[in-house]
């Protein structure tokens, strides 16, 4: 019988677990440990990281493991370098589940970034009110930035983050056109940083720019050596059935 790892904190990687657990499939979903609150999930679940590529290789053959799941978030490059590096390691077929980018529409006003430090650069010097849709990992980067406000949103309530004039709203998407419009609205918001995250759950924050006019800074997605990916939980079973990623 097959085991699979899956590498998630997604929302695709938790509708593979759903898929996963309809089949009967064997298969654990790990967790970073950044969100204090994860969602339950249909499979079981491990929290924490594995110790590098040695560690992940070593947990794939104790485990039994014959098939991972890189389900991460398009910014975790080290943790998809590293997937990619023990799988190979450990004679693991490996196969990435992850969504499209996000690709300007006439009427976007995006300024493209590499990183978070380039985005604190391109807010430049007068001050601003900044919504920072970026999850709580870099935000302390924006702590030189500090005569702008900044709006910020997690999906748990964390310790206060270093920047002296924010305010934090704790929800989790997906979120609304209606739903964005009113929170940039309500927070006079006067520009958006956002990653290049992709999918549709949290689409809406740029539609929303987008309609009463606003820029946004896009933080382009991070560089992840090549590997077969796919970016549907259909595809992603269609290759543990037949050990080929179709189309690709």
């Amino acid at each position: 019988m097959r085991h699979i790892l899956l590498l998630g904190g997604t929302t695709e990687a938790s509708a593979l677990a759903t898929a996963l657990a309809a089949r009967g499939e064997r298969a654990v979903l790990s967790y970073a440990g950044r969100t204090e609150a994860p969602r339950a999930q249909a499979i079981p679940t491990r929290i924490g990281g594995f110790g590098g590529i040695e560690g992940l290789a070593d947990h794939m053959r104790r485990e039994g493991v014959t098939h991972l799941v890189d389900a991460t978030h398009p910014f975790a490059a080290r943790i998809s370098a590293n997937a990619i590096a023990a799988a190979e390691l450990a004679g693991v077929p490996l196969l990435a589940l992850t969504r499209s980018k996000w690709v300007e529409t006439p009427g976007d006003r995006w300024t493209h970034v590499a990183d978070t430090e380039q985005a604190v650069g391109a807010l430049g010097s007068d001050p601003a009110r900044v919504f920072l849709a970026l999850g709580r990992q870099t935000i302390g980067d924006f702590a030189s930035a500090a005569q702008h406000f900044y709006l910020l949103r997690f999906v748990d309530a964390a310790a206060p983050p270093a920047l002296p004039r924010h305010h934090l709203v704790v929800d989790r998407g997906p979120f609304t056109l209606a739903g964005e419009l009113a929170l940039l609205g309500e927070h006079r918001i006067q520009v958006v940083v956002a990653k290049n995250a992709g999918g549709t759950g949290a689409r809406a924050k740029l539609d929303a720019a987008r309609e009463i006019g606003l820029p946004v800074v896009m933080i382009d997605r991070p560089f992840i050596p090549p590997r077969p990916q796919v970016d549907s939980v259909a595809a992603v079973l269609d290759w543990l059935d037949h050990g080929v990623v179709r189309g690709v």
